[in-house]
């Protein structure tokens, strides 16, 4: 592990390389998927944090999505118009909008997951339950900053 202190740029530069080539493999592994209907990676990020966060608001996937208003809004028509997703109104405070997938949504998400899961999970089939753990640990890390 004392090897990983002293990580060399050309070391760290393999590793975005990997990161990059990793996100890259995992989403084009869904991209018959995506051409089938007509939609590309920013409307199945959208599908993938809705399935998350069910009934997420406009603002709060604006937030997990570090995106403009305009470009979720695109988004927003394009899966609207595919009737993937369903708004409702806040109870409370009819100004917020609640986002859910509809069947047909789900449906979409289910395509896609199925076919990342077989990348995602193969390799943590092959790896150790430590590897597997410190892997997750790392990338938390990346992510928090």
């Amino acid at each position: 592990m004392k090897e990983l202190l002293y990580l060399k740029d050309d070391q760290l530069k393999d590793l975005i390389e990997k990161l990059f080539i990793g996100y890259r493999e995992t989403f084009s592994d869904s991209k018959k998927i995506l051409d089938k209907y007509s939609i590309g990676l920013a409307h199945q990020k959208v599908i993938h944090l809705v399935s998350m966060y069910e009934g997420i608001s406009i603002s709060k996937l604006l937030r997990k999505l570090k995106v403009t208003k305009q470009s979720l809004n695109r988004v927003l028509k394009d899966l609207i118009k595919l009737e993937a997703i369903i708004f409702k109104k806040d109870e409370q405070d009819t100004r917020i909008k609640h986002i859910f997938l509809s069947e047909k949504g789900q449906k979409m998400f289910d395509e896609i997951f199925e076919i990342q899961k077989k990348r995602i999970y193969n390799a943590l089939l092959s790896s150790s339950s430590e590897e597997v753990i410190n892997f997750d640990n790392v990338l938390k890390k990346i992510i928090n900053g």
